[in-house]
């Protein structure tokens, strides 16, 4: 039950993007198409469990017995860095029209404020290997869920009359303030 918890509050309570304001960026950038926010999804996903995966024993194991958790921001960012590259690699190869959709926010992972967030969350919090893996792949569906919405609602919105000064980004923002109300009526639900 502990871990179903944790798993539902990290998606709906505590969402990574609109309760706690992190990854605003590739939030705002992909989101302007369905396929191009699942694939931008997917990706965060992957490389925060697998940066978990990876900065969880480096942390436990090495940065905090040898006195060196002062070092953890260095080594958490070259391990999501390393990461991102696999992504990258990995989707040019094999699938090049998300690769090109991307595009620039692709790279732009590797200073994803969420996927460092959550691998210094897991940490701050104390949780355990198996924990952190619940609470990284819940982080990454939160991010997932939240980008498929506002990507729906903005393919929905370039076809609505919307004022030409509201239009594109500034309707955007405006519905991402509006998500963001609805997420925290999640955190009273759960008082």
């Amino acid at each position: 039950m502990e871990y179903f918890l944790l798993f539902i509050s990290a998606i709906f309570i505590n969402n990574i993007v609109l309760v706690q304001y992190l990854g605003t960026c590739p939030f705002m950038g992909t989101s302007k198409s369905t396929d191009v926010a699942i694939g931008m999804g997917g990706s965060v996903i992957f490389v925060m469990l697998m940066a978990t995966a990876i900065t969880w024993p480096l942390h436990q194991f090495v940065l905090i017995p040898n006195g060196i958790e002062y070092l953890q921001t260095i080594v958490f960012i070259l391990v999501i860095a390393s990461l991102v590259q696999f992504v990258e690699m990995f989707l040019r190869k094999l699938i090049p029209p998300l690769y090109k959709s991307l595009g620039l926010f692709l790279p732009l992972i590797t200073t994803n404020c969420a996927v460092m967030g959550v691998a210094i969350m897991v940490q701050r919090n104390g949780f355990s290997f198996l924990k952190s893996m619940v609470f990284s792949l819940a982080s990454g569906i939160g991010f997932l869920i939240a980008l498929v919405i506002i990507s729906s609602i903005r393919e929905r919105l370039d076809i609505s009359p919307v004022p030409a000064v509201f239009r594109g980004v500034p309707v955007a923002l405006i519905m991402a303030g509006v998500m963001s109300l609805v997420f925290f009526a999640f955190k009273g639900m759960a008082a």
